[in-house]
């Protein structure tokens, strides 16, 4: 990595804890990815990535400031990014993946608030996250009532804070609703940026996050083939990059890797035997650097063969349909195709339940580890519903609840281990 501590100190980073986060960062990917056998070549770009995952990007992000472009934070997949870069904005994720500043994020919200919660602010109030000082405004989501109380304080914390809401049943006035809050975003942005929305810059936008969508389409069919030609633990990685890569070229490397993949399948090429147990995970999303359930899954010798999660196919399964001649018309598109994500804030949620069958079949799946953060009540109470729904159509579930500690990785281990043996057996 090249000497990026003037640019860091410039955006006001502690820079002996940032240091030792990315120390941290670093060592646990040498175990985790780097250590893997049989890796495709086209994974070395994704390797850079995370090598420069405070570094470059951050240049790059900076620079696009230095040109006039505003950076847009955001936590949600609910945040159309076809309206970030219409704009001729960047829009960059912030969730993070990592137990930092706990206790200090402790004195705005409760201990028993959920890790991705508490991560936001613990990365802030430990001056250790590059991509929350370097935005122009930072996007909050009443998805969940933890996010929709926690930003009241997290505003007075970041200072550039707007939050969005949403709807939390699959109705026409729901509709109606995210349709109203787009409208207001647009608008919002509009101002920041000093651009126009038009039918020309929004169907661009429409385009370059649909290739980025078809890109990643792509490589989650590749991985029905027996033997799968790539690791679970690369693809979440994939999907964790695409919420802060450029989408152009996220998309180029995307697509050289599913073209790598092609050949590996012709040749009857995997990364495990074919025998190996197949693990659909769901659930919770997945921010850098959350790799403890995926790592577990995988060195107990099962396959994750697919991600029914916002680090996953929740995040990117739908395009946005860009035939229509008006923005608004286009804007109704977008609705249409965000409207359709089955997070577990909604109610009732059945086509959470139809789409996780559906990738079971599609995936080839023998089992399904459905995945909750401690404290995260929508998807531990959807949880239960999920697995007696699955376990009634004969599909093996097994239910974990977890944070981002490595204190119940023992545990963890032995439930993966066993449930994976009912698999076999």
């Amino acid at each position: 990595m090249s000497d990026y501590k003037e640019m860091w100190t410039s955006l006001g980073l502690d820079q002996q804890t940032h240091d030792a986060v990315l120390d941290l960062v670093g060592k646990t990917y040498q175990e985790m990815f780097l250590s893997q056998k049989n890796r495709p070549k086209g994974m070395e770009y994704f390797d850079f990535v995370v090598s420069e995952i405070h570094g470059l990007r951050i240049r790059e992000l900076l620079d696009a400031k230095a040109e006039g472009r505003k950076v847009i934070g955001t936590f949600c997949v609910f945040v159309p990014e076809e309206i970030v870069l219409a704009l001729n904005a960047v829009c960059v994720g912030l969730c993070a993946g990592a137990e930092l500043g706990f206790e200090a994020a402790e004195e705005y919200i409760p201990r028993n608030t959920c890790s991705l919660i508490k991560s936001a602010f613990g990365f802030k109030l430990a001056k250790v996250c590059p991509y929350i000082e370097a935005t122009d405004l930072i996007v909050g989501e009443n998805t969940c009532d933890g996010k929709k109380k926690a930003f009241e304080s997290y505003g007075d914390l970041v200072g550039n804070l707007y939050v969005m809401d949403l709807p939390q049943t699959k109705s026409e006035a729901g509709k109606a609703l995210l349709k109203a809050e787009y409208l207001k975003f647009a608008a919002k942005l509009e101002e920041l940026t000093g651009v126009e929305l038009t039918v020309e810059n929004l169907k661009k936008g429409i385009e370059t996050v649909n290739n980025k969508r078809k890109a990643m389409h792509r490589l989650a069919e590749l991985r029905a083939a027996n033997p799968v030609p790539i690791s679970g633990l690369d693809v979440l990685l994939a999907n964790q990059v695409y919420f802060y890569d450029n989408p152009e070229r996220f998309t180029a490397s995307i697509n050289a890797i599913c073209d790598e993949l092609e050949q590996r399948i012709a040749n009857g090429e995997g990364v495990f035997p074919k025998d190996a147990p197949r693990i659909l995970l769901s659930g919770c999303p997945m921010a850098v650097p959350n790799w403890k359930v995926p790592g577990v899954i995988e060195n107990s010798g099962a396959i994750m063969v697919g991600e029914e999660m916002c680090t996953g196919e929740r995040g990117f399964r739908n395009l946005t349909d860009d035939g229509a001649n008006t923005v608004d018309e286009l804007l109704d598109k977008i609705v249409d195709r965000y409207f359709e994500i089955d997070c577990a804030v909604f109610t009732p949620n059945k086509k959470r339940y139809d789409h996780i069958k559906e990738m079971v079949k599609k995936y080839k799946a023998d089992g399904v580890l459905h995945y909750s953060i401690q404290f995260c009540q929508p998807y531990q109470i959807e949880a239960m519903s999920v697995e007696k729904n699955l376990e009634k159509e004969g599909i093996p579930v097994l239910s974990v609840d977890t944070d981002y500690s490595q204190e119940d990785m023992g545990q963890l281990k032995t439930r993966v281990e066993a449930f994976i043996e009912r698999i076999k057996s």
